[in-house]
């Protein structure tokens, strides 16, 4: 029936889906002739991370599409949809610090990070830097040397900044039109690449601090302007139209590719970023698609520079941005830059990744072959928290493929008493596999229960009562909290494991895992539980203000620190400053 159906497969671009016994999806991919790419998985040799793809294989459906480009935009969002463990990226996205100009209701500078940044947003961002820190210390010497507004709340009347020049009276809204359409044309200026006027500002500022005698304020500048030099010099490339834009390198080792990326704004390299992943496809239709991905996550530039055999074309229409291949001058040298970078990162990780694949992988192949599974692609543990006697919970983690998999961790709060572990149990494995079956999401092919018999009979009991079939089994620790037995659900019997084996690392990892991301949602609940109580005393916070508040800060600690233009965006203003004071006092008084 299979090879039958392998027959059948049109010769036409588009999408295809590999499934498991289980029908799901382990890896999207994208061809421009669907039968010939298909067919090579099956009638073809193939090799490492692919032959073991192939291996899972029961079934494969597709999708086809008019052109390539729609192919590459099906991909994505069926990659984005499903979550294919052959598609996971070897290491997490990371967001990067932007400097963040806001003009209204006067001009400010922060320290942003964006996950998905679009342009119709209109937020005026510069960068993406290197790491907050240099973010930070340029906002900071901004900050020093220009009028922005400087003082916390909105006082009735100028206070000494705007007296000695360094604000320019936003409080009394007298603001001089001129001078401010003048400081916010220099700081832009700067952020876009225009180092001199920063540099020279500096300079005069030096000066003016050394004719009044103040040689420890004009011995500071002194070392912030050796500091930004220093910046500014190292990140120097011979482009000197200031255009942003990205050039995009990538090296192939062992069936592992790897893809630099170095972001270039007004003529500088402010930072890069390096992902690896195991090639399962046509090398150059899987970094065609780690780009489109990249991009739904992070700023696009005006202008992408490829390496060669890209495919620009399809990648500048999806992305609207100009996408090139440059073949000689300052472009190709960037772009050599980056597959040097590429292939550095590559050849410097290559044994780590090997060794993680055996001890994660490996060593989650091996435990499916000690319970006798026929497929374990996914693991899902429970543990319960009744920490200092309050706020019963439980917590829910899991592991795809060896490794975790945060987006699906779930938290719980419990309604039974706190001490009945038993009843806790029963109520947690209800709520989750019952919205399973209704939704008729994922399920786990393993349920690990943090706990012996009790738990495992409360779990299964639940189980049989929705009549789902899937293997239980229990992690007891010893007396110092270590992880000490695998106890089998069925039998009830203790399965052996050898103390220095990967499957003993691998069960005491998911233990240790499950154990932190309940504990840390109990405490996190118990501030939130202070939180409230804090709040109630403030005028002008309801239950809409409240919920708000505490779910953007979470605890008291991170609350305290806001500004008070940072919690405006939630409460009003008169209401932020009396919150600000209250949590002052409080603090002063501990």
């Amino acid at each position: 029936m299979f090879r039958e159906k392998l027959k059948t497969i049109p010769h036409l671009p588009g999408s295809y889906q590999m499934r498991n016994q289980n029908n799901t999806i382990i890896y999207v991919g994208k061809a421009k002739d669907l039968y010939k790419r298909v067919n090579s998985y099956f009638k073809g040799t193939v090799t490492g991370k692919t032959a073991k793809m192939v291996s899972e294989v029961a079934d494969f459906t597709y999708i086809t599409t008019t052109t390539e480009q729609e192919a590459f935009i099906l991909e994505i969002n069926l990659i984005k949809e499903y979550n294919p463990k052959y598609n996971i990226l070897l290491k997490d996205d990371k967001s990067y610090p932007y400097i963040e100009y806001i003009s209204k209701p006067y001009p400010r500078l922060k320290v942003s990070r964006y996950l998905n940044i679009k342009k119709k947003d209109k937020k005026l961002l510069f960068g993406p830097y290197p790491n907050a820190y240099a973010a930070r210390k340029i906002v900071g010497l901004i900050n020093r040397l220009y009028p922005l507004k400087k003082c916390e709340g909105m006082p009735k009347q100028v206070c000494l900044y705007y007296h000695i020049g360094e604000c320019l009276g936003y409080c009394e809204k007298h603001v001089d039109a001129t001078k401010l359409a003048n400081m916010e044309r220099e700081i832009l200026d700067f952020l876009k690449g225009n180092d001199k006027i920063l540099i020279d500002k500096i300079m005069e500022k030096i000066n003016i601090f050394s004719e009044n005698l103040n040689f420890e304020a004009a011995l500071e500048l002194k070392r912030e302007l050796e500091y930004i030099k220093v910046i500014l010099d190292k990140q120097k490339v011979e482009l000197h139209d200031y255009v942003n834009r990205d050039a995009i390198g990538y090296y192939l080792d062992e069936g592992i590719v790897s893809i630099q990326i170095l972001f270039i704004r007004n003529g500088k390299i402010v930072g890069s970023s390096n992902d690896k992943f195991y090639m399962i496809s046509d090398l150059y239709d899987e970094v065609n698609s780690y780009i489109l991905n990249f991009y739904t996550r992070h700023e696009i530039p005006k202008e992408i520079l490829l390496d060669e055999n890209l495919n620009s074309e399809v990648i500048s229409n999806i992305l609207n941005t100009k996408a090139i291949i440059p073949m000689k001058g300052i472009k190709k040298r960037l772009i050599d830059m980056a597959k040097s970078n590429a292939k550095i990162s590559l050849e410097q990780e290559i044994t780590i990744i090997k060794n993680d694949e055996l001890r994660s992988v490996g060593a989650n192949d091996e435990l499916r072959k000690l319970l006798k599974l026929d497929c374990l692609d996914r693991i899902d543990a429970f543990d319960n928290s009744n920490l200092f006697g309050s706020y019963a919970v439980s917590g829910m983690i899991v592991f795809k493929s060896g490794k975790p998999n945060k987006k699906e961790y779930r938290k719980y709060k419990v309604s039974v008493d706190k001490n009945d572990d038993y009843n806790t149990m029963k109520e947690v494995i209800y709520r989750r596999y019952y919205r399973a079956m209704v939704e008729q999401s994922e399920m786990p092919d393993l349920i690990i229960v943090d706990g012996g018999e009790n738990q495992i009979r409360a779990c299964k009991e639940v189980l049989d009562s929705l009549r789902l079939n899937i293997k239980v089994c229990g992690l007891k620790k010893d007396d110092h909290h270590r992880t000490n037995e695998l106890i089998d659900g069925d039998t009830l019997e203790v399965i052996p494991i050898p103390r220095d084996s990967d499957i003993f690392h691998y069960l005491t990892r998911i233990q240790d895992e499950v154990h932190r991301f309940t504990i840390n949602y109990h405490k996190t609940l118990r501030d939130k539980g202070t939180i409230s109580s804090i709040l109630d005393n403030i005028d002008g916070i309801g239950k809409v203000r409240k919920k708000e508040l505490i779910k953007k800060y979470g605890s008291i600690k991170k609350m305290s620190e806001a500004s008070i233009e940072d919690l405006s965006e939630i409460i009003p203003e008169n209401v932020a400053i009396d919150l600000k004071k209250y949590l002052q006092e409080r603090n002063e008084s501990k």
